[in-house]
This record gives structure tokens, sequence and C-alpha cells, in this order.
């Protein structure tokens, strides 16, 4: 079922499908903003967490929800200096802390029992920034314990289009009364692990094992790349707990991921009520590393998916 409701004067979309309802704002920022699950005892489940609001001053800014990262993820160097890129043309452009997007406005083309679908309509901030003829949309589906999101890049121009893109998932944890990160391992499928400097450049990350106890500092802005498998694990400890949260780069759980293809994970402080696990094309800064760098043929089209599923 799709309906709308208001929110500090905007006018949200809402989906419930099964037991799970998700709550949008498709012309802001396509921002997927809550996602729960209606639990067999009557209480609820957060799974993707959004904070108590005021306003919608700093919307983009919030950190809760899934944030579009477009057309670069993380933060942009030019020689050492942050949030700025050189475009083909050799011109020094500004580039915000994860593009573009999660600040702009979107046109709803589709919005149905399924979930819905937004294009891209950049102002004149973001074609400063980004000064190419392209199409963005981003595609939401929604179940009744998964979601997919595929990222849609047509490039209408004549020149090979750049971008390495990615989602910002605020993943609330813990989950259940009474646990803490103590209480819960991430499984990531890794062989190299990076990290961002303050010049931009990449440089070799914590010795971490595949699977280990979320509370390890370690795990905080890290890039994990050289993927053996497509999908990252968010599992309780316990064998009488379920609800494990599954990230999965593409549909194709059996397939290997692109080469540079990063899942990174975050978060603000140890006692923050959320956990990022954010699925990437490729680290930060691509555009000056080449790594996880992609180019969209002049008149082609890319795509990226991933997936979100609740496990037992």
């Amino acid at each position: 079922m799709l309906d709308t409701v208001p929110y500090l004067g905007e006018t949200l979309h809402r989906w419930r499908v099964g037991r799970s309802t998700f709550l949008a704002s498709p012309e802001r920022g396509a921002r997927l903003m809550n996602w729960n699950l209606a639990l067999a005892d009557g209480s609820v489940r957060d799974v993707i967490h959004w904070p108590e609001l005021a306003s919608f001053e700093n919307f983009a800014g919030v950190r809760g929800g899934n944030p579009i990262l477009f057309p670069f993820n993380g933060r942009s160097f030019d020689g050492g200096d942050i949030q700025f890129w050189r475009d083909p043309d050799g011109v020094r452009r500004p580039m915000p802390m994860h593009g573009i997007a999660r600040q702009g406005r979107f046109e709803v083309i589709r919005a149905d029992t399924t979930g819905f679908t937004s294009r891209f309509q950049p102002d004149e901030t973001a074609r400063e920034a980004y000064p190419f003829d392209y199409e963005f949309t981003v595609n939401y589906r929604f179940g009744p314990a998964a979601l997919t999101c595929e990222f849609v890049l047509k490039n209408l121009g004549l020149r090979p289009l750049p971008w390495s893109a990615g989602h910002h998932f605020y993943f609330t944890v813990p989950w259940e009364p009474g646990r803490s990160r103590e209480d819960y391992r991430l499984s990531v499928p890794a062989t190299r692990r990076l990290r961002q400097n303050k010049q931009g450049k990449l440089i070799p990350g914590p010795d971490l094992p595949a699977a280990d106890s979320l509370a390890r500092p370690e795990w905080i802005d890290t890039f994990h790349l050289g993927l053996t498998g497509p999908t990252a694990t968010l599992t309780p400890i316990g064998s009488d707990r379920t609800g494990a949260i599954q990230v999965s780069l593409g549909l194709d759980k059996k397939a290997a991921p692109a080469p540079d293809a990063t899942f990174v994970t975050w978060s603000a402080a140890p006692d923050a009520p959320f956990f990022c696990v954010e699925p990437w094309m490729g680290p930060a800064n691509s555009l000056e590393t080449g790594v996880g760098l992609h180019l969209v043929p002049a008149g082609k089209s890319q795509t990226f998916v991933v997936e979100v599923e609740l496990t037992s």
C-alpha cells in the first residue's frame, strides 16, 4: 500500500509491504528516510535509522536514512585540497563531500505500490560542480523484508562521463533493548582494507578478519576492497537471535563484484544509535587515484544496483 503523510510541513511517501513500512522523500535527494518492521510480539524494529527533527533546514546532512552519493562518494581532492576535482579539460571545480545529489531536487517519475523512481534535476551549483549532459535516476523497489535500489546514469553528451557513486545506509544498531555493539558481528568478505589520509591518498587500512565484533574500533572509516563475495552481513550474536541484515552489491549472490567495488564501514561514535554499511562503486577520491572510477561512454548508460535484505 502507498499513501502520503505530512511531516514538518512536507509531504512524504509511505509504503506498507507485508510487515515492512518504508518512508521516503522522493523529491528531496530521492531520500529513503526510514524502514521499520512490525514484529510478531507487537513491537516495531527500526531497520534504517531516522532521528527526530525539528525542521528540514539541514535535511541533506541528517545522519539517517540512505543519502544518495552521486556523482562521487566520499571526499574528493585536487592536489591535496579537499572538496575540489579536476575535470577532463583541466578545470578545477568544486565537489562537495558525497557529491551533489543528496542536497538536490528530484522529479518523481514513478510512485506506485512497489516503490518509486526519481530523476535528478541539477541546479546551477550542481552544474558548476559536474558540467555534463546526463540523466541520473534512482529506482527503489520495496519488498516484505528487502529493498533494492538501482542507479542509472545515461550519458547524453559526446564525451565519456566519470562517476563513482554509492549509498550511505544508516542501520539502527543495536536494534534490541539492552544490547550494545558487542552483541553483533559484522562480516565483510574483503582481501584489502584501505583508508584515506588528509591529502586524499589511499593508505593501508587496519588488519581485520573477515568477520568480527561490531564493537571493534578498526571498522570505523575503513574501505573494504578485493571482495570475494558481494554481500556484507550484520548479525546478532547468539543462536536464539534472528534478524540479520545483508547488504549486497548486485542481485546475484554468487557473482563476483566489480574489481574495485567497495564496502565502507563507519559510525559517528561508539554510542551512536546507528552503524553504516555502505556499498560504493569504489573508494573515495576515485578521480585522483583512479581506483573505482567508472566512465560512461557517449550515448550509453551504466547502472549500479544494491540490495538490502533481512534474513532469519
